[in-house]
């Protein structure tokens, strides 16, 4: 019976799951190598622990890793039902939120080492949580895109640690009860990347795909639905998702370093994020809160046919 230990928590209703202890030991490299060590060797792990019967296809995994950085307070490798992630913000600000629980850390500032960089967070006492994330670019401005039931949609690609493609253009409102149709409409649009092969720098895969509008109530400034890699939308504002629309507001000049803006999820719940000038973006902050919604521990029976989660190879 292989033992995980684990600490949930959700960000603005989206759900990460921080693993404390029970993965193989991946060495001491750069967190993008040790991502790299999980992906090729171990990846049955990241299956048992982020897909069905013991997660979901909303969940995100956190691997607490150690820092090679000794100012950093820890290093994390993030996962999904599918994959892994570069960088991811709603994970971040459970993943302090669970050192925090934890009593590993306390209200300040800190350092979080990532795949994609070493990033700062600072946790405030009244429990809020602010995320300095890596620098936030546009890579590409109105790329137009023909897709298949939708007619012609525009967007930008940008980088907020993760690859977006972000449009303004929506079948329908962004509340709940449009979710499935607006699902069906960001896959279709991630198909027609895949379909003229248009992918970002390095031949970055554009892995997310963002709505994003003014709000209707005024209760923030932007609204958006984002649909993740493992094509369930994400619950949160989306702390990477918002990071890139900074990166486009800031390049067509509608928003100024230090201007705070109001990041509302498809759920209602809202980021603040602000930027000061990076080399060729933007570094933004993005502010949240996340709160723990449980621990224990995930049991492996080898002898279960679906020990290492549905869909595994």
């Amino acid at each position: 019976m292989h033992i995980i230990d684990f600490i949930d928590s959700h960000t603005g209703g989206e759900p990460t799951r921080v693993v404390l202890s029970g993965f193989p030991d991946l060495g001491t490299g750069t967190l993008a190598q040790r991502r790299q060590l999980l992906r090729e060797q171990h990846d049955q792990w990241r299956q048992a622990t982020a897909c069905e019967p013991r997660g979901s296809d909303t969940m995100v995994g956190a691997l607490l890793l150690a820092p090679q950085d000794p100012n950093a307070c820890a290093g994390v490798v993030y996962f999904n039902n599918v994959g892994y992630l570069g960088m991811c913000g709603h994970g971040t600000m459970g993943l302090i939120r669970t050192l925090q629980h934890m009593g590993r850390i306390g209200p300040g500032q800190h350092r979080l080492e990532t795949p994609v960089g070493t990033i700062g967070v600072e946790l405030y006492a009244d429990g809020r949580i602010a995320i300095d994330n890596v620098e936030s670019y546009r890579h590409a401005k109105d790329v137009t895109l023909e897709v298949p039931g939708y007619g012609t949609v525009v967007g930008d690609i940008a980088w907020g640690g993760n690859w977006f493609f972000i449009t303004n253009d929506t079948p329908a409102p962004l509340v709940l009860t449009n979710q499935r149709r607006l699902t069906a409409y960001t896959e279709a649009i991630r198909a027609t990347l895949e379909r003229d092969g248009i992918v970002a720098v390095d031949n970055g895969i554009i892995d997310h795909i963002e709505i994003n509008v003014p709000c209707p109530d005024g209760d923030a400034d932007g609204h958006n639905f984002v649909l993740c890699p493992g094509m369930a939308y994400d619950r949160s504002p989306c702390g990477t998702g918002t990071s890139a629309k900074l990166a486009c507001l800031a390049a067509d000049g509608k928003l100024v370093p230090g201007q705070v803006w109001r990041q509302a999820g498809i759920l209602g719940s809202v980021f603040e994020a602000q930027y000061t000038p990076g080399s060729r973006g933007v570094l933004a902050r993005i502010t949240g809160t996340a709160h723990i919604t449980g621990q224990g521990q995930l049991l492996i029976d080898d002898n279960d046919a679906l020990a290492w989660g549905i869909g595994a190879e």
